[in-house]
């Protein structure tokens, strides 16, 4: 039996395009990073202020990131 990772929702907060980085900021205000590549659509491309849902993954350097977002 495979476990689901919790969905979190948020809002884009931040994003640049360039270098690949991004931040989620977390409907509880929390805020985790993320990189273009956990974009879900493949895009590599998301815009400041979209909403969306998430997961919570270990990332580089033992900080936790979001993971498979998905705009709502």
């Amino acid at each position: 039996m495979s476990r689901r990772p919790k969905v979190t929702t948020g809002v884009v907060s931040a994003f640049d395009a360039e270098i690949g980085l991004g931040q989620v900021t977390a409907d509880d205000g929390s805020v985790v990073g993320f990189h273009c590549t956990q974009i879900a659509d493949g895009s590599r491309q998301i815009a400041v202020g979209t909403r969306v849902g998430f997961g919570i993954i270990a990332g580089r350097g033992g900080q936790w990131e979001a993971g498979a977002i998905e705009p709502r």
